[in-house]
């Protein structure tokens, strides 16, 4: 591997691959991931993508529509750009050869989700958008030769220099070598994280790297406190939390209790299609109430045409068949997972954060465009527009600067303790304490332990012992700019604090080092 290239692109997601398409107009470009190229966020992104080319939609109804559901919070500026670079973006990507499903007249299907106002949600294979979206991608990355892409080449840390970021050190081949290779900027890229809490519905490569090795280089962090947890993840022993799309409450399921009764018309006038925050907090007050050992909420789509379920979600209903399931005759037993994190590395809307040469895209940046509470099928698109924006951005980055001097961010501990062992405890105190409901008590006890944890930790001297120092840096991230936020709003509810203080908490936090702040 080459010891320079003009930039540098950690992760090979959606964003990630996009912004390197972009990249590659102005020089090299090293696309790195820390396992196989199709393992991200994006191949298991069901939903769809949201855009306004339908007849009877426009940019204008879908930035409404993802205002409304942002709690507040959203960046309207932001959200404008989301909405109308939109569709240039999405057009893209069928000339690149993605294969939208369409009707049977060959025309693009859209299909509607909860909080549009307009059926605007593309999908492809069914429930199979975000893999069918990185393939294309992919390919065509594969046919520029400035491009560079790297499996198993995980991104340990920032290199800093003057203040300035110049590059990564990388561990290849689970940290048997590593090496440091300095660009003109950097690309974070690195998706979610929803390996910091116990039940998730994202893949093992979700530890918030990206927000980590950000917030260690001394990078500003924004609205970290708002999660969105998917209300339907399946629940079945055994089974990981595979998503239950909401394009299946889209199509018509109903939720229903330990009783067999719906529960979500008494809660929202929009019932099983509110806004997810609204929907997860009402399966958590049913699970709270059930008297059974281990309660489950359900989904039903027993009502729903056979023949169109399976046509339209086939990963779903293959998934659920593996365990015994058959969902167009069986309840679903669900529960909610944590799903997307709106917060993230802080970035303007170009994608740049804080530290000169450093940029972040897609779901481990935080442009505000998603507010306190993601509308949903939104954030595929906010991958490639933002991934192309950065992109842009990056390309007027100055020459190339020289890693003698540069160092990497300190390492959080050199403590003994086993890391499996203690990253899970992270993992089950970040559920317990920092999830759908909380309070000042449990987000005090997190903030300690997770400190606590940090420093038992042992060094960072191999990729599992990385990401766990990764998951508990974030977990207290998190956890700080919960206790700040003394109000409910969209993905964040504090029980001691119920309502929303627009007075005082209509502003982004702000989390640099230890202290959050507002604006």
């Amino acid at each position: 591997m080459n010891s320079f290239y003009d930039f540098i692109v950690v992760g090979a997601g959606v964003a990630g691959l996009r912004g390197a398409i972009e990249l590659s107009r102005f020089g090299t470009v090293l696309c790195l991931a820390k396992r196989e190229l199709t393992e991200s966020n994006t191949q298991y992104a069901q939903g769809g993508i949201a855009v306004a080319l339908g007849p009877d939609d426009s940019p204008v109804i879908h930035l409404r529509d993802t205002l409304a559901a942002g709690a507040g919070l959203v960046n309207e500026t932001a959200a404008r750009i989301l909405v109308c670079e939109g569709p240039v973006r999405v057009l893209e990507l069928l000339d690149w050869g993605v294969r939208f499903d369409r009707d049977e007249l060959g025309q693009l299907a859209f299909t509607r989700e909860g909080a549009h106002s307009r059926n605007r949600v593309l999908h492809a294979d069914g429930d199979s958008t975000g893999r069918e979206i990185g393939r294309a991608l992919y390919a065509h990355a594969q046919e520029i030769s400035n491009i560079h892409f790297c499996e198993f080449g995980f991104c340990r840390d920032l290199l800093v220099q003057d203040g300035r970021v110049i590059g990564v050190e990388l561990m290849l081949d689970d940290a048997s070598h590593s090496e440091q290779v300095a660009a003109r900027a950097v690309l974070l890229a690195t998706g979610g994280a929803g390996m910091v809490f116990a039940n998730t519905t994202n893949p093992d490569v979700a530890t918030a790297d990206g927000a980590a090795m950000a917030w260690r280089a001394g990078a500003e962090l924004s609205d970290m406190e708002f999660l969105q947890f998917h209300p339907t993840a399946l629940y079945v022993k055994g089974a990981p939390r595979f998503l239950m799309s909401e394009a299946l409450r889209g199509e018509g399921a109903y939720l229903r209790n330990d009783r067999r009764e719906r529960f979500m018309p008494a809660c929202h006038e929009l019932a099983e299609l509110a806004p997810r925050d609204v929907v997860a907090r009402a399966i958590y007050r049913e699970l709270e109430q059930s008297d059974a050992d281990d309660p489950v909420v359900y989904l039903d789509v027993t009502h729903l045409d056979p023949a169109k379920l399976q046509a339209r979600f086939p990963r779903i209903h293959k998934t659920c068949k593996q365990y015994g399931l058959d969902i167009t005759r069986d309840l679903i037993p669900i529960r909610p997972a944590a799903h997307y994190a709106m917060g993230g590395v802080r970035t303007d809307r170009d994608g740049r954060t804080s530290l000169p040469g450093l940029y972040a895209a897609g779901e481990a940046a935080c442009t505000g465009v998603h507010g306190g509470n993601r509308l949903a099928s939104n954030s595929l698109l906010e991958g490639l527009v933002f991934g192309s924006r950065a992109a842009l951005a990056m390309a007027a980055e100055g020459a190339p600067v020289n890693v003698a001097g540069a160092r990497a961010c300190a390492d959080s501990g050199f403590g003994k303790g086993d890391a499996e062992s203690l990253v899970q405890e992270s993992r089950e105190l970040v559920e317990s304490n920092v999830g759908i409901v909380r309070n000042a008590e449990g987000l005090q006890q997190a903030v300690k332990r997770l400190q606590e944890i940090l420093t038992e930790l042992p060094a960072a001297d191999t990729c599992q012992r990385a990401e766990a120092r990764n998951i508990a840096e974030c977990g207290l991230a998190i956890a700080r700019s919960a206790l700040a936020r003394t109000e409910s709003r969209g993905g964040h509810y504090r029980s001691d604090f119920p309502v929303s203080d627009d007075a005082n908490f209509r502003k982004h936090s702000i989390l640099k080092g230890e202290l959050v702040h507002f604006e």
